[in-house]
């Protein structure tokens, strides 16, 4: 994969973020603040997003225009990670047990 195409790649600062989504980096910057999009930083300390946090930003920037608050987001956010670690566990428990019933 070419970096460029790498979408976990730290590559833009909140000034840009904001830009690209119509928002105030204040906005952005308290996104981090209250653990809800947190981007990895630059050696000197600076926040950078990926695509896709940025693409988290978006969707935060969306479920706030509609009246949801950040812990509200936050707390959607911290479930669908938790659904998708089950969904994992549940495919391996799926491949253990055709494995088991293929020896069989």
């Amino acid at each position: 994969m070419h970096p460029l195409d790498d979408v976990d790649a730290p590559r833009f600062a909140v000034g840009q973020v904001a830009e690209m989504l119509d928002v105030q980096p204040a906005f952005v910057r308290r996104l981090d603040t209250e653990e809800v999009v947190q981007p990895a930083r630059s050696a000197g300390g600076q926040r950078r997003y990926s695509r896709a946090d940025i693409e988290q930003v978006r969707r935060v920037a969306e479920m706030a225009d509609a009246g949801m608050t950040l812990i509200g987001i936050r707390r959607i956010f911290e479930l669908e990670m938790e659904l998708a670690e089950v969904r994992v566990q549940l495919a391996r428990a799926r491949a253990r047990l055709r494995r088991k019933e293929d020896r069989t």
